[in-house]
C-alpha cells in the first residue's frame, strides 16, 4: 500500500488527508469526496454566509421558526447535550457575545460591564424553541454559532466519507484537530502531535492513535494583551468574560466532535475541568496559566 497526501484550505485554516490505499485513483476519488463534504459543511453553517442556514436562523430571530433538516437538527441535538453536561458552559447562543469582544480591533480594548451587561440576556439556550423539522430563537437579536462543534463534526464527516468510500486506513486533519481511521498498516499507530501554546511551530507532546480523535483548544487562536494579560476567543456565556484558568486543553475520545467540545467546555470550567474531563472519561493534557502541565496524557520530554 501507499501513502497518499492531500493538502486543502477550508474553515479558515489549512488541512491534510493522510490516506493509505493500492489504487492512487481510488484514493484520489475518496480524498475528494471528503473535501468537497468539508467544504459543504462550511458553506452550510458559516455565520460568515449570507446563504448559510446559520444565518437563516439568526436572522429570523424574534419571528417565525426557520425549517431545518436532519442534519441541522442532530448537531442542535448534540449542542444541547455538551449545554446539559457542562452545565449550561457550552451554550451555541453565546456568539453574540462577539459584538462586545473584537479581536481584530486595532488598538484592543476589553469591553464594559455595561455592553456585556446587554448582551448576556441573549445568550440563552434553555430558550431556543427547537425540533427535528424547526428551530426558532424566540428573541430579536439572539443568535446561535455552531463553531465550537462544526470543525470537528466536519473531521468526523471527512473520516466516514474516505470510510464510505473502501479505505481504511487514514487520518484526517483540520487546523490540528485530528481524526484516524484504524492504525496504519502493518498495525503501527498514527503520531499526532499537539501544539505548544506559547512557542509556534512547536509540539507540546504527541499521541499515539490507532482509533478515534484529538482535538485542542486554547487561548491562543484568537486574542489579544492588555498590560501583559491575555484575552481570548473563549468567553464565559454567564459572564461574558474571556477564559483565562488554562492555556490549552488536548483531549483524545472516539470521535472528533466530542474531543472537541469537551475541550472546549475544560477551558470554560476554570478550576472544575479536570473533575469535568474526568467525569467524560477521556484522556486529556491541559496546560494551566502558568505553563504546567497535567493530565494522564503526557507532554514531551
Amino acid at each position: 500500500m501507499v501513502l497518499y497526501r492531500f493538502e486543502f484550505a477550508a474553515m479558515a485554516c489549512a488541512n491534510e488527508l493522510q490516506l493509505w490505499g493500492e489504487d492512487e485513483a481510488d484514493v484520489r476519488r475518496a480524498a475528494e469526496f471528503a473535501i468537497a463534504d468539508v467544504r459543504r459543511i462550511e458553506a452550510k453553517y458559516s455565520r460568515y454566509r449570507a446563504d448559510s442556514v446559520t444565518s437563516a436562523i439568526n436572522a429570523a430571530a424574534g419571528g417565525a421558526p426557520v425549517p431545518i433538516d436532519a442534519e441541522t437538527a442532530a448537531l442542535l441535538g448534540y449542542a444541547e447535550r455538551c449545554h446539559r453536561v457542562s452545565g449550561g458552559l457550552f451554550d451555541i447562543t453565546s456568539g453574540v457575545l462577539r459584538r462586545a469582544w473584537n479581536f481584530r480591533r486595532q488598538p484592543p480594548r476589553v469591553p464594559s460591564d455595561s455592553e456585556l451587561a446587554a448582551l448576556t440576556p441573549l445568550v440563552d439556550w434553555t430558550a431556543v424553541e427547537w425540533n427535528e423539522r424547526a428551530v426558532r430563537l424566540p428573541r430579536a437579536g439572539m443568535e446561535i454559532d455552531f463553531g465550537g462543534i462544526g470543525k470537528e463534526y466536519a473531521v468526523d464527516r471527512a473520516a466516514t466519507c474516505c470510510a464510505e468510500r473502501g479505505l481504511a486506513h487514514g487520518l484526517v486533519n483540520l487546523g490540528g484537530d485530528v481524526r484516524v481511521m484504524g492504525p496504519q498498516p502493518g498495525g503501527a499507530p498514527w503520531r499526532v502531535g499537539i501544539r505548544h501554546p506559547r512557542r509556534d511551530d512547536a509540539a507540546l507532546a504527541s499521541v499515539e492513535l490507532f482509533e478515534g480523535a484529538l482535538a485542542t483548544s486554547g487561548d491562543y487562536e484568537r486574542f489579544f494583551e492588555i498590560d501583559r494579560k491575555r484575552y481570548c476567543h473563549l468567553i464565559h456565556p454567564r459572564t461574558g468574560a474571556a477564559a483565562s484558568t488554562w492555556q490549552s486543553v488536548s483531549v483524545t475520545a472516539p470521535l472528533c466532535v466530542v474531543a472537541g467540545s469537551c475541550a472546549t467546555i475544560a477551558m470554560l470550567a476554570r478550576e472544575s475541568a479536570e473533575v469535568f474531563l474526568a467525569s467524560q472519561a477521556v484522556d486529556y493534557l491541559m496546560v494551566d496559566a502558568h505553563g504546567a502541565c497535567r493530565g494522564p496524557l503526557q507532554p514531551a520530554s
